[in-house]
């Protein structure tokens, strides 16, 4: 096994691994802020179905004008996206509460200056680093788009932090290599990745919650020691191949 997913991590983390992935978003915007603020606003919506959240967010990208950054410090959200208003932007995310996580983030770039700056001080691993995260966001009254706290799987947060964290990929961005190990961070896990891993005898929890999270965490970290996140990679080729198989 430890054979096979070394295989899959080599054949599937490569440039083309973006196309189709919320990632792609980050990879298409210049300056280090402004692709922050990208991956983390992609990283929010990237739930359900790819075909409907994919074009959401190109929506908020095309209404920044490529410039999420500052049109998050300028506050030019709220021409669109209006307090008050009940209508659905995606599935459960009204335009009202994506108002309140967009204002929030907002307060959060003005007080800090970046997101990475507010983790910094507060984090030096990766499960510090979605309580930093998820903690901002509830008690500054923003709920639902992000986590209230870190005992769910918190899957897009930790999607997040492999972009920001890990280095050297033709993938993920490496912004915060230099204050959090990327030996700490934790899998992204939904369903779908906890079917492959239970699949491998990886795991044989049902639920993707935290505690589940951190022990294929573990498991990965005894074949990639260096990096447990190749594992993601890994996980997701498995998939593919399997799907294909079943096909």
């Amino acid at each position: 096994m430890r054979a096979q997913l070394e295989k899959y991590a080599r054949e599937y983390e490569t440039a083309s691994f973006i196309n189709g992935d919320p990632s792609w978003f980050m990879h298409q915007v210049e300056g280090a802020h402004n692709r922050e603020a990208t991956a983390f606003v992609a990283s929010a919506l990237s739930y359900g179905s790819r075909k409907q959240f994919m074009p959401k967010i190109q929506a908020i990208l095309d209404d920044a004008c490529g410039d999420v950054d500052k049109w998050l410090r300028e506050r030019r959200f709220e021409h669109r996206f209006k307090a008050g208003d009940s209508r659905s932007f995606y599935r459960l995310y009204s335009f009202s509460a994506m108002n309140r996580f967009f204002a929030t983030y907002a307060d959060l770039l003005a007080e800090y200056g970046t997101l990475g700056a507010y983790v910094r001080g507060r984090a030096t691993d990766g499960f510090e680093a979605v309580e930093a995260i998820t903690d901002y966001f509830r008690s500054h009254g923003s709920g639902g788009v992000v986590p209230k706290d870190a005992t769910s799987a918190c899957k897009r947060i930790c999607m997040f932090l492999r972009w920001m964290v890990r280095s050297s990929s033709p993938v993920d961005l490496g912004l915060w290599a230099d204050f959090i190990d990327r030996r700490t961070l934790l899998i992204p896990l939904d369903t779908h990745v906890l079917q492959e891993a239970q699949r491998l005898g990886l795991i044989k929890s049902r639920t993707a919650s935290m505690s589940a999270c951190r022990r294929l965490t573990t498991r990965l970290a005894e074949i990639f020691p260096d990096d447990p996140l190749r594992g993601d990679f890994a996980l997701f080729g498995y998939g593919v191949d399997n799907s294909h198989a079943q096909i």
